[in-house]
C-alpha cells in the first residue's frame, strides 16, 4: 500500500534520519538483550507467570518450549507462550522494553527535536511508536505490585517497571500527546473496555499463582496445588478469548 500511495522520495529517509533510527535500534536492542541475559529472566517467567500453563489450555499448538529438556533455555521458548506470559502478567515486555532507554538517550544528547521530527516524517516510526503505545496501554503493574517486595524477584520487577515508566514518558514526548493513544480514541476505548472485563480473571490468576508458589515452598506434593493450577488454566481460557488472541 505504501509503495502505491507514496513516491520513493516520500518513503525514504535522509541520511540523518536513517542514522537516528540506527542509533535508536542499537540502544534499544542492547537494553533488551541485557534483560534477556539477566540471571533471573527465565526463573521469573517460570515461577511468576503462566508460561508453563499454556500447554494445558489445548488452544491450538502452544507448548511452552521446544524439546524435552527439563531445564528451560531461552532458545527453547516458543513465541506464543513467551509473549502470552508477559501479556498475562500485564507487563508486555516484548512490546516496548528498550524503547524508552533509546529515546531518553537521544534526549540527553540534545536530539529530542530530531525524534519528534522523525515521528512526523516517517510512517514507519509513527507505526512503531503507535505499537509501543498500544502495548503500554495494555499494561497494569498494579496487578503484580506485590512482586516489588519479593525477596528474590523484587529488584527484577522494579527494573522492568522502571523501563515501563521511562518508555511511557518518552513516547508521549515524541508523539507530543498528553496521554496514550490520544490520537486514536477508538483503539484506546476498545483496550480500556477489554482490560476492565478481564481484570477479575487476572486477579484470580495472580492469586492462584501466589498460592501455588506458597504451597510448593512447603510441600511439592500438596494436593491443593492441582486445584490452583486449574484456576490458572481456566483464567487463561477467558483472558485469551477476551483478547481475541494469546497476546
Amino acid at each position: 500500500m505504501e509503495n502505491n500511495l507514496y513516491d520513493r522520495a516520500e518513503r525514504e529517509l535522509n541520511d540523518e534520519q536513517s542514522s537516528l533510527i540506527e542509533s535508536l535500534s542499537t540502544t534499544s536492542l542492547r537494553k533488551y538483550e541485557s534483560l534477556k541475559q539477566h540471571k533471573l529472566f527465565l526463573p521469573y517467567l517460570e515461577e511468576m507467570s503462566t508460561l508453563h500453563y499454556y500447554n494445558m489450555t489445548n488452544i491450538g499448538s502452544r507448548p511452552a518450549k521446544r524439546g524435552d529438556n527439563s531445564q528451560l533455555k531461552f532458545e527453547d521458548l516458543r513465541a506464543i507462550p513467551f509473549v502470552g506470559a508477559w501479556a498475562q502478567l500485564k507487563q508486555n515486555v516484548p512490546g516496548y522494553y528498550g524503547l524508552g532507554t533509546a529515546l531518553a538517550e537521544q534526549e540527553n544528547a540534545g536530539q529530542l527535536d530530531s525524534c519528534i521530527q522523525l515521528y512526523k516524517d516517517s510512517g514507519f516510526f509513527r507505526a512503531l511508536i503507535a505499537n509501543g503505545m498500544q502495548n503500554l496501554a495494555k499494561t497494569n503493574f498494579h496487578l503484580t505490585r506485590y512482586m516489588e517486595e519479593d525477596e528474590r524477584f523484587g529488584d527484577f520487577w522494579k527494573m522492568i517497571h522502571a523501563e515501563h515508566e521511562l518508555t511511557h514518558e518518552m513516547i508521549l514526548k515524541v508523539a507530543e500527546q498528553d496521554f496514550l493513544l490520544q490520537d486514536n480514541p477508538r483503539a484506546r476505548l476498545s483496550i480500556e473496555l477489554r482490560e476492565r472485563i478481564v481484570l477479575p480473571l487476572l486477579v484470580t490468576q495472580q492469586f492462584a499463582l501466589m498460592k501455588i508458589n506458597e504451597l510448593r515452598s512447603i510441600d511439592e506434593d500438596d494436593p491443593r496445588i492441582e486445584d490452583f493450577e486449574k484456576m490458572v488454566v481456566r483464567s487463561l481460557y477467558g483472558n485469551i478469548n477476551a483478547s481475541r488472541n494469546s497476546a
